[in-house]
């Protein structure tokens, strides 16, 4: 049972993040568990700086697009965001019922968590993740027509709020 988990999960060591693929043209883009791992690398740095609950937003990192290994990556405007939820709660109750379930519930809530936005760690997960994004179009910058990554790097400045986060995507971003 755990390792159906394990072969489900490592399954985003091959999905290529389709924003790059699609909106950018790259054919050797980053994968979706390329993209956790640095995510996690923020969280456990940023939840360190702030003193938050690093465990909480570190798991929260790497369990927030493992719904992917189901359904795909699907960008926000490609199938709706309504849709793109219900697909990923679906998918992600089918790959948390290959755990024991002692640890189910416990997943479940930090995925309900993530979800909802409505604790400090939930939001900085949420900003990380466009952080990532945002410092991904910048090594990809060198490789293609910058203007095809700049909707990246707006969006992230659009969506970040937090005054950390923020200064150090300003760093990135220079």
């Amino acid at each position: 049972m755990i390792s159906n988990f394990f072969f489900q999960i490592a399954g985003l060591k091959k999905l290529p993040r389709s924003g790059w693929k699609i909106k950018v043209g790259l054919n050797n883009s980053e994968s979706v568990a390329e993209h956790s791992y640095m995510m996690s690398v923020m969280a456990m740095v940023f939840s360190d700086m702030k003193s938050l609950n690093s465990e909480k937003i570190i798991k929260m990192s790497i369990l927030h697009d493992w719904a992917e290994s189901k359904i795909g990556d699907f960008m926000p405007d490609e199938i709706g965001y309504d849709k793109k939820s219900e697909l990923e709660n679906y998918a992600m109750i089918e790959i948390l019922e290959l755990l024991p379930e002692k640890i189910q519930s416990n997943y479940q809530d930090l995925w309900n968590e993530f979800l909802a936005r409505d604790t400090q760690e939930s939001r900085l997960v949420h900003e990380l993740d466009k952080l990532e994004m945002a410092l991904q179009a910048k090594i990809y910058e060198k490789d293609v027509d910058p203007e095809k990554v700049k909707p990246f790097i707006i969006s992230a400045v659009e969506q970040i709020i937090d005054p950390d986060v923020k200064k150090t995507l300003i760093d990135i971003l220079k």
